[in-house]
């Protein structure tokens, strides 16, 4: 069996702390944002709370990923 070579490109952006920095900060500020929001609407049921927060989710988590990605390549060391 051959031994496994592993490679990686040093150059560039780091996707895997731009994927967990995503995830961490999308749930500490979404929760929140979620929790806020929910309170100027009028949702009575469980599949409407849960449409709710999927769609504040999103946005949210689309928000996080393109600044953390541009904070990441904007402090990429040259």
């Amino acid at each position: 069996m051959p031994e496994l070579q592993e490679e990686t490109d040093p150059e560039g952006v780091d996707y895997g702390w731009v994927m967990q920095t995503t995830f961490v900060l999308t749930i500490v500020v979404g929760a929140p944002a979620v929790v806020v929001l929910s309170l100027f609407y009028t949702l009575p049921t469980w599949p409407s709370r849960v449409s709710f927060a999927v769609r504040v989710g999103a946005v949210v988590w689309l928000v996080t990923a393109l600044a953390t990605y541009w904070y990441a390549r904007r402090n990429v060391e040259e």
